[in-house]
């Protein structure tokens, strides 16, 4: 209450956000539904301030007045409230209606939505603003399979002809605008998309015209290549008696191993002849690699001094050489401990099936206790290393 009695009513109890912070449909919608709440919000504080005002006047003075502003205010606001009734019950209908197709709109149910809101327009023209510019918003909603933006478009047109000082205007404007661009973009991508499918088609034939000669040529090489089978008996004769030369030559020039050292801590395998390295290899053992082998089923590579005394060419591990383990010493131990020394320790390959991975079975210890290289490098070894060749295991 003022000093000169009339009733003050804080002006930001008025002030409602805009929308021009929105930054897409679904914030559009969110913002307006937030403006619905704070205008009843705001409705129901000014009307409690304006009774509490009226009520604190007539509680401090009784004066003439105090009695004049009371039925002032009741000649004023009782009319606004009684002719308001009909309005409110119409404003009533409206909103159950709007809350049915937001409802709608919220469960996917677009058409139906757009029903309700038809409905609107027809029941209620006065809230028709609002309702066209809820309908442009679910034409052109992203999720709305059936979106149309020229519907959309009619929508936010048909509202700022029809309600020229309407508060949906302006975001009516902004969301033309928005849709117009968007349907510029789509005319641009279709030209783009139209000129991709001449290219691809032009393309398509020139791929047509080089399958044509690629066809001729694959008759010639398939002519060539039946010749060439018809030799295969030949060719894979030529292919054994180049292995078994190059076999000498290379045991001419190096000599056949005497030793195989297998150092474990450095995973490492070293070929030896008359004291000199032939050849170093990296290899994979025992998953349990620390330690010498104590037991059967153990993972652990045996630790000592062993004889290769066999040989597998049709192993399962590709080609293997299998080491004299276990020698007195190991089963000594082994029968201390009152357990199976175990045996089958051999230098193989990769297991069958699984040759691809080469040199990749190096990174980790796999075997149950055997030295592991890759096919390519078994097959060299097996040549280099004679039956009764030496094997020394260090830790």
């Amino acid at each position: 209450m003022e000093g000169n009695g009339r009733v003050s009513i804080p002006c930001h109890f008025l002030i409602l956000p805009s929308l021009k912070s929105a930054r897409t449909i679904q914030d559009l919608i969110c913002q307006r539904r937030h403006i619905q709440l704070i205008i009843g919000y705001r409705f129901r504080i000014i009307i409690k301030y304006i009774i509490n005002e009226l009520e604190n006047d007539m509680d401090k003075t009784q004066s003439r007045r105090g009695e004049h502003v009371y039925f002032f205010l009741i000649c004023i606001i009782v009319p606004i409230l009684i002719c308001g009734c009909s309005h409110f019950d119409k404003g009533s209908q409206a909103r159950s209606i709007f809350k049915e197709a937001n409802d709608l709109f919220n469960q996917g149910n677009y058409n139906a939505s757009l029903s309700k809101y038809e409905q609107i327009l027809e029941k209620h023209p006065a809230a028709g603003d609002r309702a066209l510019f809820e309908m442009g918003i679910v034409y052109a909603y992203p999720r709305n399979e059936q979106k149309d933006y020229q519907k959309s478009l009619d929508c936010f047109q048909k509202l700022i002809k029809d309600y020229p000082g309407s508060g949906y205007r302006k975001d009516s404007e902004m969301m033309i605008f928005s849709i117009n661009n968007v349907t510029l973009k789509d005319k641009m991508i279709a030209t783009q998309q139209t000129q991709i499918e001449t290219l691809q088609q032009t393309q398509v034939e020139t791929l047509q015209r080089k399958d044509k000669t690629i066809a001729v040529q694959q008759t010639q090489i398939e002519t060539l290549q039946q010749e060439v089978n018809n030799k295969g008996n030949d060719i894979v004769a030529l292919q054994k008696k180049i292995e078994m030369l190059e076999q000498k030559i290379f045991a001419t020039q190096k000599g056949s191993a005497d030793k195989i050292l297998i150092e474990k801590k450095e995973r490492r395998l070293t070929l030896f002849s008359k004291g000199e390295v032939l050849k170093t290899y990296k290899i994979a053992l025992g998953g349990n690699p620390n330690g010498p082998k104590e037991r059967q089923g153990d993972n652990k590579t045996p630790e000592g001094t062993y004889l290769i005394d066999s040989r597998n060419k049709d192993s399962r591990y590709h080609r293997s050489l299998h080491i004299s383990y276990p020698n007195e010493k190991d089963k000594k131990r082994a029968k201390e401990l009152g357990v199976s020394p175990g045996g089958d320790i051999m230098i193989h390959g990769i297991k069958s099936g699984f040759s691809w991975v080469g040199d990749l079975h190096k990174e980790v210890d796999w075997t149950k206790g055997c030295i592991a290289v890759t096919d390519e490098e078994i097959e060299e070894i097996e040549k280099l290393v004679p039956n009764g060749t030496i094997v020394e295991i260090r830790p």
